[in-house]
C-alpha cells in the first residue's frame, strides 16, 4: 500500500455529489464534536482498527471527520488531518450501503474541505483501492 497525490485545485465540484447523496437519502456533513460517543461506538462495531485515528479528527477545529447519515443511522465516514496535516482518511463506508456512491462523495467533501484550508495537494497515505482514488480525483501514486 503506496501513497497517492491529489491536485486540489483540479476536484470535481462537490455539490452534485451532495446532491445525488441526498437524492438517495444520505446526508454528508461534518460530524459536531457531541457525536464523538456514538461515531466511536460506530467505529468500534465497524473499522475498530481505525477508531484512534477517527478520535483524533474529533479532537480538530472544525472536527476533520464528515459523516454519512441516512434517517437515523450512520453508513460511512472520511476523516482528513488525523495521521498528519494534508492527510486524507481514514474512511469506511458500512457494508449494507456500499456501490452507492457515498464513499466517493465522503472523500471527495474531504479533499474540498482541505483545499478550503488552503491545501494545493493531499496525500492519500496507504491506499488500498488506488483505481478508486485514480476515478474519482485523479490522484497518482508517489
Amino acid at each position: 500500500m503506496g501513497d497517492m497525490l491529489v491536485k486540489l485545485w483540479e476536484l470535481p465540484p462537490l455539490e452534485p455529489a451532495l446532491a445525488a447523496a441526498a437524492s438517495r437519502g444520505t446526508t454528508i456533513r461534518r460530524a459536531i464534536a457531541p457525536e464523538k460517543p456514538a461515531v466511536l461506538d460506530w467505529m468500534r462495531a465497524h473499522f475498530p482498527a481505525w477508531e484512534a485515528e477517527v478520535d483524533v479528527a474529533f479532537a480538530r477545529l472544525p472536527v476533520a471527520c464528515l459523516i454519512a447519515v441516512r434517517g437515523e443511522a450512520l453508513v460511512g465516514f472520511a476523516c482528513h488531518d488525523a495521521i498528519a496535516p494534508d492527510f486524507f482518511g481514514p474512511t469506511g463506508v458500512a457494508e449494507s450501503a456500499r456501490g452507492q456512491g457515498i464513499g466517493r462523495t465522503l472523500a471527495l467533501a474531504a479533499m474540498h474541505a482541505l483545499e478550503a484550508q488552503g491545501y494545493a495537494y493531499a496525500i492519500v497515505g496507504g491506499v488500498g483501492p488506488a483505481v478508486f482514488y485514480e476515478k474519482a480525483f485523479g490522484a497518482v501514486a508517489i
